[in-house]
């Protein structure tokens, strides 16, 4: 992929989710939430401090994370959609 986030950024791919509840009924399409769980598949060098000094990232390319509904835009990459976020927006990785 030719895409390297800039700064602070973190380009995130969705992980779908289950398409049945625990209780084993069907989820339809048109009853399913975007998923707030996704997989880091690129990030920028850090942000600057004050002195100029770059803040190391806390997630690394590969990481399964969590993040807010309403987080990131969505941009389209060779025909796949996937979101851009500040590393801010991110609430964790999941182990």
């Amino acid at each position: 992929m030719a895409f390297t986030p800039l700064h602070d950024r973190v380009l995130v791919r969705r992980v779908e989710s289950d398409e049945k509840t625990a209780g084993g009924l069907y989820i339809p399409e048109s009853a399913k939430e975007k998923p707030a769980e996704g997989l880091v598949v690129a990030v920028g060098a850090g942000a600057k401090d004050d002195d100029g000094d770059r803040i190391a990232m806390d997630v690394k390319e590969g990481d399964k994370i969590l993040f807010g509904k309403w987080s990131g835009t969505e941009i389209t990459i060779e025909g796949e959609e996937l979101l851009i976020m500040k590393e801010s927006d991110i609430m964790g990785i999941i182990a």
